[in-house]
């Protein structure tokens, strides 16, 4: 049965009893609205560890100031039935002042990685990330963390902080879960009408049609990304960046790179969209 906290005093005993047993715990941090992508983080942990850990808390740091936080789905009894259904241990579902105290003022900032892409048009998203993540890991002292990747450029992220913080966790990335059309499962697409959520099929075609021409030989990396934006914007999507990258640093792609990313991010509607794709030459 799962036991669901809203205090970190109770997630640590709870984890702390499983620590003198000796046992290997998983966390899964999420902001719910839970959809088959998130179950199948969730999946996966149950492979990597004795006991699962979920964390449900919509950040506010994470959240522009035009963005929809306040919108952003709370769906706590539908998801936490998810959850207990997927096996998971422990649920930590804490309030707004539990995570962020009165007074709190220290952050957490990653260079390199966090910038360019949604970095760049996010102003601040990242610290939010980091911050909150930083201390999710300490709350929950995981042994392995598994995070999607939908959201290539968060997960790069937060692999940084740890390694950089000395956090004693793995950082795992699991594969992107798609809808039957190809587009990349996400909470925002509930924003979606039925017509817009076919339409963003396209988001996927323009992915798998750039990893073609690539394969094929083609290394005019900048060309690709024009014409691929020009195609969106045609169909009525409002790009904001197709971007061929290094996997690992996600500077823009040379002709010698071995691991790329492909990344996009285009607005359909009032509906933000983000996809990527990965790439072994």
């Amino acid at each position: 049965m799962m036991n669901v906290v809203n205090s970190i005093a109770a997630a640590r005993q709870q984890i702390g009893e499983w620590r003198q047993a000796g046992l290997r715990v998983a966390f899964v941090p999420t902001m719910g609205n839970l959809h088959e992508g998130h179950l199948a983080l969730v999946n996966e942990a149950q492979k990597l560890a004795d006991k699962v850990v979920a964390s449900i808390f919509v950040n506010p740091m994470q959240f522009g100031p035009n963005e929809d936080y306040d919108r952003y789905p709370r769906t706590l009894e539908q998801d936490s039935a998810k959850l207990s259904e997927a096996g998971v241990a422990l649920l930590f579902a804490p309030s707004l002042d539990e995570i962020y105290p009165p007074n709190s003022s220290t952050c957490v900032e990653i260079s390199s990685v966090s910038t360019g892409l949604c970095g760049d048009l996010r102003p601040g998203h990242f610290v939010g990330v980091a911050t909150v993540v930083a201390k999710l890991f300490n709350i929950v002292t995981p042994d392995v963390a598994l995070f999607g990747e939908k959201d290539y450029q968060q997960l790069q992220v937060i692999q940084r902080m740890a390694a950089d913080l000395c956090f004693p966790v793995e950082v795992v990335g699991v594969s992107t879960v798609r809808e039957e059309n190809g587009l990349a499962m996400s909470s925002r697409n509930g924003y979606l009408s039925g017509e817009e959520k076919q339409k963003a099929a396209l988001i996927y075609q323009v992915l798998q049609g750039a990893a073609h021409q690539i394969e094929g030989g083609e290394r005019g990396y900048r060309q690709i990304e024009s014409a691929v934006i020009e195609i969106l914007a045609a169909q009525g999507f409002k790009p904001e960046y197709f971007a061929i990258r290094n996997a690992e640093t996600l500077a823009p792609a040379e002709s010698g790179d071995k691991q790329l990313r492909i990344l996009v991010a285009a607005k359909l509607g009032q509906t933000r969209l983000i996809d990527n794709m990965g790439l072994c030459l």
